[in-house]
C-alpha cells in the first residue's frame, strides 16, 4: 500500500509537472501571440494616423480650391454685370441711332416732298415714273393729297394706277 500511495503521489507529481509545462507553453504561445497583435496594432495606429494626415491634407487642398473657385465665381459675376451694363448701353444707343436716323428721313424725305410739290405736276410725273415703285411711293405719302392727284394725273395711267394701290397699303 505504500507502494501504492508512492505511485500515486508519483504519478499525481508527474502530472502537475505535465500540467506545468503544458501551462507555461500555454503562457509562451499567449505572449508571442500578444507581442503580434502589439506589432499588428502598431501598424494598424500608423496607418490610421497616415490616413488622417492625407484627410487633412485633403481637407485643406478642397478650402483652397474653394477659395479660389470664389474668387474666379466673383470676378465671372463682375464681368456679367460689366458684359450686362454695356449692352444696356448699346441698346440704348441703338434706340437713340434709330430715333435721330427717323428723324433725319423724316426731314429728308420732308425737303424732297416740298422739292416735288413746287415743281410742276408734269415734270413731278415724269421723275417719279422712272424711279422704284417704293421710293416714288414713299415720296406721294409726303405730299399734300391735292398735289399727289395732280401728279398722279399726269402719270401713265398703267404706273399711276400701280403707285396708288401702293399708297393704299
Amino acid at each position: 500500500m505504500k507502494k501504492f500511495v508512492v505511485f500515486l503521489a508519483l504519478v499525481s507529481f508527474l502530472q502537475a509537472i505535465e500540467g506545468e509545462e503544458k501551462l507555461f507553453e500555454c503562457t509562451k504561445i499567449f505572449k508571442e501571440r500578444k507581442s503580434e497583435l502589439l506589432v499588428e496594432l502598431e501598424r494598424i495606429d500608423e496607418e490610421k494616423q497616415a490616413l488622417q494626415a492625407l484627410k487633412t491634407a485633403t481637407e485643406e487642398l478642397l478650402k483652397k480650391k474653394k477659395v479660389a473657385l470664389d474668387l474666379k465665381e466673383e470676378e465671372v459675376n463682375k464681368k456679367l454685370a460689366e458684359v450686362k451694363e454695356r449692352e444696356k448701353n448699346v441698346k440704348k444707343m441703338v434706340q437713340e441711332n434709330k430715333r435721330l436716323l427717323e428723324k433725319l428721313t423724316k426731314t429728308k424725305m420732308g425737303k424732297l416732298a416740298q422739292t416735288y410739290s413746287k415743281m410742276k405736276a408734269s415734270s413731278a410725273a415724269n421723275i417719279l415714273s422712272d424711279m422704284p415703285k417704293m421710293q416714288a411711293v414713299k415720296i406721294l405719302r409726303e405730299l399734300k393729297p391735292k398735289t399727289v392727284g395732280q401728279i398722279l394725273a399726269k402719270m401713265d395711267p398703267k404706273k399711276a394706277s400701280e403707285l396708288t394701290q401702293l399708297l393704299a397699303e
